[in-house]
């Protein structure tokens, strides 16, 4: 995916120590050089949260005894914030109580290694940790990605749908939304068989990519259906990005059916600075502009300004 693409694993993963000793950051940092990991770190508990919050490393190595502030109420503020709580973290702790422990592992802990510890045991540790979550984040990121087109699928839309109006609404940013069917698909698959409709759905979402921005976000909705958000972005302008890509695939020759050209309906809706709308309302107005442009000869483009007359853009014929 090249527009919005997921997080990938970093080159080198950022690991935060927060110890009250400097000795131990000095020591991990020196002896796991080799690793290809970055170390930082704090001594300071309060201090250890707000680095987690602010950098979001990969992996976490927390003491238990940090003065004013236990290890284990780190540990629980770390897993009860959204910007933290999937990083891992590794207890490293002098504490050798097997109720330290379960507690520890209760809150959210991955690991727990007792000091002195072996170097070369730590060491195992860390990249077990990080195997781990970068495995963790491939299954979050394939459950979230349409296998046909590898566009994000319907349930990343959802989410992240919600997420960019609210931003929209909070920022006073403008903010589109774009429907696009393919039209008559359902003959494509009839008289030039399934292996050709999905080279067809294949191809239709290579061209959107290529149309669009590398801060838009497109997703396969379902079926022949695709969505677009475009954030910073008024209807109108919205509606040119739409002729864009309807263009686009009347233009396109499909190999396994060069007689057979395809064309696409889009319906657009969104909001401006001082027209906000609920995230489902602008959704359902899009959907209902795509309907207008199906039914009123498809290949075309209806787009609204929130709650104003739908307008309809370049009519092909």
């Amino acid at each position: 995916m090249t527009h919005d693409a997921a997080p990938q694993p970093e080159a080198r993963p950022r690991v935060l120590i927060i110890d009250d000793l400097i000795d131990v950051h000095r020591l991990i940092s020196v002896r796991l050089r080799a690793e290809g990991l970055d170390f930082f770190g704090t001594t300071s508990g309060e201090e250890g949260l707000a680095l987690a919050a602010s950098q979001l490393p990969a992996l976490i190595l927390l003491d238990l005894e940090l003065g004013s502030v236990h290890g284990l109420g780190v540990l629980k503020e770390l897993k009860a914030s959204a910007a933290t709580q999937d990083i891992p973290v590794i207890i490293i702790s002098g504490n050798q109580h097997a109720h330290e422990k379960v507690k520890a592992f209760d809150l959210g802990a991955v690991d727990y290694v007792t000091k002195p510890f072996e170097m070369t045991e730590l060491r195992v540790r860390i990249r077990q940790a990080l195997k781990m979550r970068h495995l963790v984040q491939m299954l979050a990121q394939r459950a979230q990605v349409d296998g046909l087109t590898g566009l994000w699928n319907r349930a990343f839309f959802n989410k992240r749908w919600a997420e960019e109006v609210e931003r929209a609404a909070r920022h006073r940013h403008s903010l589109a939304v774009a429907m696009l069917d393919i039209d008559h698909f359902k003959s494509i698959n009839d008289t030039f068989g399934h292996s050709a409709g999905d080279a067809a759905l294949q191809g239709v979402a290579k061209i959107i990519q290529r149309c669009c921005r590398n801060h838009d976000l497109v997703c396969r909705y379902g079926g022949e259906e695709f969505v677009i958000v475009m954030p910073e972005t008024c209807p109108a302008d919205a509606a040119v990005m739409g002729e864009r890509i309807r263009h686009a695939i009347e233009l396109e020759e499909w190999p396994r059916h060069p007689q057979r050209r395809l064309t696409a309906s889009i319906g657009i809706s969104g909001t401006t600075a001082s027209n906000t709308g609920t995230a489902d309302a602008i959704v359902e107005q899009a959907d209902r502009n795509l309907y207008k442009a199906k039914h009123s000869g498809r290949n075309r483009v209806v787009w609204t300004d929130w709650l104003t007359p739908p307008a309809t853009g370049n009519i092909a014929a």
